[in-house]
């Protein structure tokens, strides 16, 4: 058995501001990692880390780029565990998303639609929780309770299988993940 890590935050960027404002969501981003020192992490974000487009599939990382520079943002870390075979395909599945990112885009529209429960879905393009819920149901992962286009953030706080590990500020998960790792 394997873990797949999901983790759910809410920085101070515009984007981030006004899905918090609309939705009033404790978590406006979602994000998959597959190593327990979370050194890289999936999503459908910035591409750049810096503006927000071009944004897609891509990489983020805890110390550096966006994450770095939101420090306080606050967080949630969940754990995921899944059969060995399970955890290959998703892994294989969100890298290959972020290899090939000029394939894919921001699903925009989708992330609008999506907060009147109207799924969105457009060909090469994914928000972050879409993209997050895309990964896991083409490995077979677990079973969501919406679908894809559907999902927020805040709903993988309702999956039973996720085991949540720790919340608190970003800049703090690394900590967490070196104490957890040394016991």
């Amino acid at each position: 058995m394997k873990k797949i890590y999901l983790m759910l935050t809410r920085t101070e960027s515009f984007v981030s501001k006004t899905v918090h404002m609309v939705t009033k969501d404790s978590y406006t981003h979602a994000s998959l990692a597959f190593d327990e020192n979370l050194t890289e992490f999936y999503s459908s974000t910035r591409k750049n880390g810096k503006t927000i487009f071009p944004a897609g599939p891509s990489r983020e990382y805890l110390g550096r780029g966006f994450f770095a520079r939101y420090g306080r943002t606050p967080c949630a870390l969940y754990e995921l565990e899944v059969e060995d075979s399970v955890y290959d395909k998703a892994f294989e599945i969100a890298r290959s998303f972020a290899d090939n990112q000029k394939l894919y885009k921001f699903n925009a529209w989708g992330l609008i639609t999506c907060r009147f429960g109207v799924p969105l879905y457009r060909k090469n393009k994914f928000f972050c929780s879409q993209f997050v819920a895309e990964v896991l149901n083409r490995a077979n992962a677990v079973k969501l309770p919406k679908e894809s286009g559907l999902i927020r953030p805040s709903d993988y706080m309702k999956v039973a299988e996720f085991k949540c590990v720790f919340t608190g500020d970003i800049k703090d998960v690394k900590n967490f993940k070196e104490l957890t790792t040394t016991k």
